[in-house]
């Protein structure tokens, strides 16, 4: 067996790989013009978000057995396709669970209490209290949509905290007993009731641009939007325009439609840039699940599943 990874990857995946016997070519720094030119001799690919693995992709890896995705975003794979070449697609969503949970509620907390504002005007020897008065979130109701890895993790961390966690998940037909504090409801109710609403949830045909104006106008008035899934789901200029007219007070964003900013054509230069320069949003740059632990974890679990493949 012969693996290609083609993205930084924690050592010990490396290390696990070659114990159990498997041949690993590390290229980290591969181009992805250069990859159909290779891929051809490899039994296994390894990938995170810059390879994707198209259907044309496919094709060329006419000995490929599996393809392994780093993290949980599958949207970067023709999973159709792949099932139709009996590909076997492999992901390690438990990975970076806790990380995308901490970093949702430390963007929350960052937005709630002002504290980038109110960073950035302390160093101007600015001292605005008033002015950055904040808002508590316990009694606050959260609804969570998506309840898969990502989702249970974040209702882990709101438990103690806040009045009511709702979450709405159509492929979810039980609740864990471990989260039972929490009310699966539907997803108009969701939206109705929850004072923040974050977003847990695959890209697919299913969800792209599911956050419009006619999902945004549903909202409680005044709610918070945060987003560490994919930014596909959320129509950006739908966004911005709830935000002006104060239907929403609130953005938390890990993820957008464009993360290339090299590529921005002159109208996303302008939507970007009038969306960053507001004060009541929060943004990263596609980091919630990038820690160092999660970087290991992912590994450990990538390792454990290719080395224990049916």
């Amino acid at each position: 067996m012969k693996i290609l990874i083609t993205d930084n990857v924690h050592p010990v995946l490396i290390e696990r790989l070659n114990k159990a016997g498997y041949t690993v070519d590390y290229f980290p720094n591969l181009p992805y013009a250069d990859l159909p030119q290779v891929i051809g001799q490899y039994t296994g690919i390894i990938i995170n978000s810059k390879i994707k693995m198209t259907q044309a992709m496919i094709d060329l890896a006419t000995n490929l057995e599996f393809i392994g995705r780093l993290g949980s975003g599958l949207d970067i794979i023709d999973l159709e396709y792949a099932a139709q070449k009996q590909i076997e697609v492999i992901s390690t969503p438990g990975g970076n669970r806790n990380a995308v949970a901490e970093h949702a509620l430390g963007m929350l907390l960052a937005l709630s209490n002002n504290l980038i504002l109110a960073d950035q005007e302390v160093r101007k020897k600015i001292w605005h209290r008033e002015a950055n008065r904040g808002f508590e979130i316990k009694n606050k109701t959260i609804g969570l949509v998506g309840f898969g890895n990502t989702g249970q993790s974040f209702a882990e961390k709101l438990s103690g905290w806040v009045h009511k966690v709702l979450y709405y998940d159509k492929y979810l037909l039980q609740t864990p007993d471990s989260l039972s504090n929490i009310e699966a409801v539907s997803l108009q109710e969701l939206q109705e009731r929850s004072d923040i609403i974050s977003f847990h949830i695959p890209l697919n045909s299913e969800t792209s641009k599911m956050v419009n104006r006619t999902f945004l106008k549903k909202c409680k008035p005044g709610s918070i939007i945060i987003n560490t899934s994919r930014g596909g789901i959320i129509e950006t200029q739908d966004l911005i325009d709830a935000l002006e007219d104060k239907s929403i007070s609130g953005v938390c964003l890990d993820v957008f439609e464009n993360e290339k900013p090299e590529t921005y054509s002159k109208e996303e230069e302008k939507l970007y840039d009038y969306l960053f320069g507001l004060k009541n949003t929060i943004v990263t740059p596609h980091i919630a699940g990038w820690t160092f632990e999660s970087l290991e974890k992912i590994a450990n679990i990538m390792a454990e599943k290719i080395i224990h493949r049916s």
